[in-house]
């Protein structure tokens, strides 16, 4: 009798996962089975009547330059996020802090404020501090990328922390009775086992910067438009194929580096393996 009632939970599952696959995957599917179609109209061909590659031909100077200033500005995002999320993680779960959790609120804030909101104070700020220093962090990428950091932290904090917390200090115990010093316990034992929250971490901070419109929408201007706020401003004005080329080569490029990523830095954070 217990037979069935499991084997119908089993079916209930796999039809669940079978919804949730098809759902997530089905933009994906239509942007790049469109990116080979060759509807030049305000629409999407899908599925495409014919199969071209004319829509990736016509990708302008426009999207490299503008792919070439988000992958810098991601990357540079990455790192900072990653160094400042490092030492907050260190000092929530290591550090006797008075207020912790009031700090680990804290360190959520930033991704609990509306985008636009946080692009739009930004500016305000970038302008004010302007008319204070005569420094204008909007002439180049420095004011969108502490931008970005700002909402970056909270998931290398995140993901850092969630490592962090399942490290035995018996490890760093031994490695200190042995003679070995705070820096090299710190870079021959501690880092190497929490290393999978780190490149979590720098994963997510690019991820997160890469694909940011509302904030980049009122920092980037000028030479320093990233793709995001590029293929945006374009599509206000005129829907051209050329874009749903580069919103394919996006989505696989992702998807390879997500699978890069997995596969060299081995992010074992939900289940670690068992050896």
């Amino acid at each position: 009798m217990r037979g069935e009632p499991d084997w119908s939970r089993r079916i209930a599952s796999k039809c669940a996962l079978a919804a949730a696959m098809v759902f997530l995957l089905a933009p994906f599917i239509v942007v790049l089975g469109s990116s080979f179609g060759t509807a030049s109209e305000y629409r999407v061909d899908f599925p495409p009547h014919a199969l071209t590659l004319a829509n990736y031909a016509a990708i302008s100077a426009g999207y490299i330059h503008a792919a070439s200033v988000s992958l810098l500005v991601g990357s540079i995002v990455a790192l900072l996020a990653s160094i400042v999320g490092l030492c907050a993680a260190l000092g929530l779960v290591r550090g006797r802090l008075v207020g912790r959790e009031a700090l680990q609120s804290f360190f959520r804030l930033p991704i609990q404020i509306p985008f636009v909101v946080t692009g739009a104070v930004f500016l305000q700020f970038y302008y004010q501090f302007a008319d204070w220093t005569g420094l204008n962090l909007l002439s180049g990428p420095l004011g969108l990328i502490l931008a970005h950091v700002f909402v970056a932290v909270p998931y290398s904090v995140g993901a850092i922390s969630a490592v962090l917390v399942r490290f035995d200090p018996a490890l760093e115990e031994a490695a200190e009775s042995l003679g070995a010093g705070r820096w090299t316990t710190f870079w021959e034992v501690t880092f190497p086992v929490i290393r999978p929250g780190v490149m979590a971490g720098l994963f997510y901070a690019f991820i997160v910067s890469f694909g940011d419109v509302p904030v980049a929408l009122f920092l980037a201007t000028g030479p320093w438009t990233t793709l995001p706020v590029r293929i945006f401003q374009d599509m206000q004005f005129d829907f051209r194929p050329s874009m749903l080329a580069v919103s394919a080569l996006i989505s696989i490029v992702s998807l390879a580096v997500i699978l890069g990523v997995q596969k060299l830095a081995g992010l074992e954070l939900v289940e670690p393996r068992r050896r």
